[in-house]
């Protein structure tokens, strides 16, 4: 069995940026991902998620789909939670009943952390649908924005509002509770945090 640190996820990744060779890559991470250790610092699930990326930079979307499901079925923690990095990958298919499927079963159990409603609220945004960008957005600010929260988690924050800013100006809505929230937090820092 084999330990994986983020430095060596870390390694594999600039590999795959320095040599564009993101299939030996992901065969690589599918490879380290069947041999990890249940203890390992990265999570099965989470290697089985960075695969699907590379084959998505592969442009392999089919691939990058059944990376996914592996890491869904297993079951373990991911950075960005693997159902959302699914339905991305089915809308490049073009399999948009299926994307928005997942989207509302993931919807429906309540994402666990910004980075997903980021990823969710980017990739709506990416393929058109500004609505539905600007209602993950929402959401994942509603979530987080009273809980007390570490630096990195207000980075996150200003991050979904700054991209739900950009949608709202997309679909020419007007200033909000929120686009005045993040002028606040622009200004002078969240109040539990930074």
């Amino acid at each position: 069995m084999t330990r994986v640190t983020t430095a060596d996820l870390d390694r594999l990744e600039f590999r795959a940026v320095q040599s564009g060779d993101h299939v030996a890559v992901a065969v690589e991470l599918l490879g380290l991902a069947n041999a990890v250790d249940a203890d390992s610092e990265i999570s099965r699930a989470e290697i089985f998620v960075r695969a699907g990326e590379q084959w998505e930079m592969a442009q392999e979307f089919e691939r990058a789909s059944a990376a996914y499901q592996r890491a869904i079925d297993d079951g373990g923690v991911t950075i960005v939670d693997a159902r959302a990095l699914q339905a991305g990958a089915l809308l490049e298919l073009d399999l948009i009943d299926a994307a928005y499927g997942r989207l509302e079963r993931l919807r429906a159990e309540g994402p666990r952390n910004l980075p997903t409603f980021i990823h969710i609220a980017e990739t709506l945004q990416a393929h058109g649908d500004l609505r539905g960008a600007h209602t993950w957005a929402t959401l994942g600010i509603e979530c987080f924005r009273h809980q007390d929260v570490s630096p990195y988690v207000h980075d996150l924050l200003l991050e979904l509002l700054r991209a739900r800013f950009r949608i709202r100006m997309d679909l020419g809505l007007g200033e909000d509770e929120f686009d005045r929230l993040l002028d606040d937090w622009n200004q002078h820092g969240h109040p539990n945090g930074p």
